[in-house]
């Protein structure tokens, strides 16, 4: 199936090449800013955890500088520039900022499809941003970022493969020279360093590249209503996760580890649940031996639910969430490159 896309995978190179050589020449325009901006994207369509690694910048940062990440707001149901707080939801601005909303309670969110415009807004508040992450803007030159993190899955590294849709590739590898930093996600905590060294090989740095590894870590279940309050997770017979993700594998195989049997209901990436949905759900949930039955979601799902009508659904069934963060190799090297970045480029007021 793969050769049989390559026809139009070769079509989809040639405009992204053109696009590209367009921005190169300046023919396409692209704006900078005078605050710092660190884009954090990917070439691939999803799944290196960027919103994890978003988070851990938000955190560095946001004790020092007042930071706003930046989001288009994919799969909201509205236009233009909006700023995320507790009384949106997933369809007024998306699912990954209500889950920055949810989590950094110190950090601004705002949603544009335009990031210059989101940007440009944002600085006429009565105390602007000192900081901005741009959420998956790697590809959209328009925004000049001054730092600019590349991710790349561990076992998906984007130089082993293919433009979409012969593979993920949502942009061709060679603008991967356009990264300041390389990180590769969710890689093994322990890795030695002859495999180190051959995954970079593999993806040929430019020298001033500097390439990181990070992991991810799955943090205990979180009790999100009244019945899962009144029950230890550990002693679950049964467990449902339902997620509608990227690439759900890593939580699968997390849980599986803990639990003998787990049931899993898979959803596309940034499925917006209905009512029909949360009934299936429910019903899978009847179907599990044993009595102490518990549901498991992901954060960036359970972002869909909040301020909606079905949450309150699942108020007879122990219902948690699976936290997840990120850990950097060589963490304070990482966390200098970008403090220093910062440091250097920062404007107070």
């Amino acid at each position: 199936m793969r050769i049989l896309l390559l026809p139009i995978a070769f079509f989809y190179y040639i405009i992204l090449k053109i696009r590209h050589k367009l921005y190169d020449w300046h023919i396409l325009k692209t704006k900078k800013h005078d605050m710092p901006v660190i884009c954090v994207g990917n070439l691939a369509l999803g799944g290196t955890g960027k919103t994890p690694h978003v988070e851990y910048l938000a955190n560095l940062l946001s004790g020092t500088y007042r930071v706003c990440i930046v989001s288009r707001g994919y799969g909201r149901k509205t236009k233009g520039f909006q700023l995320a707080n507790g009384s949106c939801n997933a369809e007024t601005v998306g699912d990954e900022p209500m889950q920055y909303v949810s989590k950094l309670s110190n950090v601004m969110v705002a949603v544009d499809e335009n990031r210059n415009r989101a940007i440009e807004l944002m600085d006429t508040m009565d105390r602007p941003s000192e900081v901005y992450l741009l959420d998956d803007a790697f590809q959209h030159r328009s925004t000049q970022a001054g730092l600019n993190i590349l991710l790349t899955a561990y076992d998906k590294l984007y130089c082993n493969d293919f433009l979409f849709p012969s593979g993920t590739l949502r942009d061709v590898k060679s603008a991967a020279r356009r990264a300041d930093i390389i990180v590769i996600s969710k890689a093994p905590e322990q890795l030695d360093e002859l495999e180190k060294a051959e995954i970079i090989g593999q993806l040929s740095p430019l020298p001033q590249q500097k390439v990181f590894f990070s992991s991810i870590v799955y943090e205990p279940l979180k009790a999100i209503n009244e019945a899962a309050m009144t029950l230890d997770p550990e002693e679950a017979e049964s467990v449902l996760l339902f997620c509608g993700i990227a690439r759900p594998q890593g939580l699968m195989e997390e849980l599986k580890r803990h639990y003998q049997q787990v049931e899993v209901l898979k959803f596309a990436d940034h499925h917006p649940y209905n009512d029909t949905d949360v009934k299936h759900i429910l019903e899978k949930v009847e179907q599990l031996k044993g009595e102490k039955k518990i549901v498991v979601t992901t954060e960036k799902d359970l972002a869909r639910f909040i301020n909606s009508p079905y949450l309150c659904q699942f108020d007879a069934v122990p219902l948690f969430v699976a936290p997840i963060s990120v850990k950097i190799d060589q963490e304070e090297k990482f966390n200098e490159e970008i403090l220093n970045y910062v440091r250097k480029n920062a404007h107070y007021s």
